[in-house]
């Protein structure tokens, strides 16, 4: 079983040798000078012999992730640290993910890096072995704050066979105790940089110990033998700056999209692994705002071969969604039920939504994370990778990209516009309602599209992201009472056979279809706003 651990720590480099060795395991500057330190208590020294994996063209490294097997110290085992992006922290943030030792990497750490590895065999390409002296930083009540460890270092090149170069440093790390406020340990962690910093360490030049051995070990490579994540990120275009409106192609507009959507697919899918909240649903988005740039950006990338990948990203997002779906119906019946007055509540209506729930989630997860096992998963993964290595552009995608991106846009707009003013015109009923979630799909392709055309054509394009939002919130919160309603039938018939009461579950129905009739009553005018002609001429603009 895998348990994880928050950390958050920051690096620093010391001279190991010579007359600049002002620091090392001895002679530490004084930190009880650093803010809330009150006594610095020596844990003692550490022999730590990891041996770090990855592919042999370092795709965990290349995204800041490291696999390492390691002995002693008091949590031998296996380690697998994934970066996070906390905007409020300043410093490395990592979940270490711990496993028992073995021989091999286990199956549920490697698990969350497929999306990276792929099909890719993980091979040893790095051993560390480190000299560890650990200072534990306590405050006036004995209450640990962090932990100073200085690290002697050696590396040594594991992979490939022949190219065993060797480096040694000196390092410091300074890492939170569990429980530490991030408030209060952003302070900290200030505080003793500015007591390290003023005794000649200086913040480290690489984010890990990994990175570093990486650098200082590296065979000589040529540009046709380098790592592959290095090749496909030289290769990719630089994004072009300018104010408001980047001069750039269409072609580099619609890439930059897409890399962004395949890298939170990527990035998601450990995450899903994990069962962190609100995953499955980001990583859902980004399949629907990829296939849908593919769609409506068909004058860029040829659909000779997108239109295989939005098929799998179709299945992809059909297996995100089939615990999402239903959690979230569950949620919105249990909240309207709960606003139900105890007295109208007849018959075991809480028990019969639960077990009713409970049955259509069940197997849920076990099937998504079958699928993120299999080939059909690890294929469009690799498939995806092809395409941004190889991108199948079309002659407009060399093109400015204003006029491009804002034809694409208003060719979604025009669609929208269809399908909105045909379920206007159908009556109220199954029919209707089938038209609005059609309307409701198409006004969430053209926000994706003006998402996607933002960094050409600037703030019109963002406003008509909030426009479009607002209908496909409306029209969302319409689809969301039909779903609704269908369950609550459902839940009334198995009721009803049971020989309980149906009552409440009809007055619940009754509720939903009055938020539809809302729903429909409020979109002329919505829609009356959103089409403004001035909004579609400012995209042209």
């Amino acid at each position: 079983m895998a348990d994880t651990v928050r950390e958050i720590e920051r690096k620093y480099e010391t001279a190991a040798t010579g007359a600049d060795a002002r620091i090392d395991a001895d002679h530490l500057p004084d930190l009880t000078r650093a803010g809330r330190v009150a006594t610095v208590a020596e844990r003692g020294t550490l022999a730590l012999d990891a041996v770090y994996y990855d592919t042999a063209d370092q795709r965990l490294a290349a995204d800041g992730i490291t696999l390492r097997r390691r002995t002693g110290g008091p949590d031998a085992g296996w380690h697998l640290k994934l970066p996070l992006a906390l905007p409020e922290v300043t410093g490395a943030v990592r979940d270490e993910i711990r496993a028992p030792l073995s021989d091999a990497p286990p199956r549920e750490l490697t698990a969350l890096v497929r999306s990276r590895t792929r099909d890719a065999p993980l091979v040893p390409l790095v051993r560390l072995r480190t000299r560890r002296t650990v200072h534990a930083l306590e405050d006036a009540a004995g209450r640990p704050l962090a932990e100073v460890a200085v690290d002697d270092v050696r590396a040594r090149r594991l992979h490939p066979e022949g190219a065993a170069r060797t480096a040694r440093w000196r390092e410091i790390e300074v890492e939170l105790a569990p429980g530490t406020g991030r408030g209060a340990g952003q302070k900290l962690l200030d505080e003793v940089e500015r007591v390290l910093t003023g005794a000649g360490a200086r913040p480290a030049a690489a984010p890990s110990k990994l990175a570093r051995a990486l650098a200082e070990t590296a065979p000589q490579t040529s540009p046709e033998t380098a790592p592959e994540t290095a090749r496909e990120g030289a290769a990719r275009p630089a994004p072009a700056a300018d104010a408001d409106r980047p001069r750039c192609t269409a072609g580099d507009v619609v890439l930059r999209y897409v890399r962004a959507q395949v890298r939170a697919i990527v990035e998601l899918d450990p995450a899903v692994r994990r069962d962190l909240p609100d995953a499955v649903h980001q990583m859902r988005v980004a399949t629907r705002r990829l296939r849908s740039a593919f769609r409506s950006y068909a004058t860029v990338l040829d659909r000779a071969a997108t239109d295989p990948l939005g098929v799998e990203l179709k299945w992809l997002a059909t297996e995100l969604g089939a615990g999402r779906d239903q959690e979230v119906l569950a949620d919105r019946l249990t909240t309207a039920l709960a606003e139900v007055p105890r007295s109208l509540r007849l018959g075991p209506v809480s028990a019969r939504l639960r077990s009713w729930s409970a049955r259509r989630r069940a197997g849920a997860r076990e099937r998504l994370l079958a699928a993120l096992d299999g080939p059909r998963y690890l294929a469009l993964l690799e498939n995806l990778r092809a395409l941004l290595g190889a991108p199948p552009l079309r002659r407009p995608a060399a093109r400015p990209a204003p006029p491009v991106v804002a034809g694409a846009v208003l060719k979604d707009y025009r669609r929208l516009a269809h399908r909105i003013e045909a379920a206007l015109d159908t009556p109220a009923g199954p029919a209707r309602d089938e038209a609005l979630h059609s309307a409701r799909k198409a006004a969430k392709r053209i926000r994706y599209a003006a998402e996607a055309a933002s960094p050409a054509l600037g703030r019109p394009a963002r406003a008509f992201v909030r426009r479009t939002k607002q209908v496909q919130q409306l029209l969302g919160d319409h689809q969301d009472s039909v779903v609704a309603r269908a369950a609550l039938r459902e839940l009334a018939t198995q009721a009803r056979r049971a020989g309980e009461s149906g009552f409440t579950f009809g007055l619940l129905y009754g509720r939903e279809e009055a938020l539809a009739a809302r729903s429909e009553r409020e979109l002329p005018e919505l829609w009356a706003k959103v089409s403004r002609p001035r909004h579609r001429a400012a995209l042209r603009a």
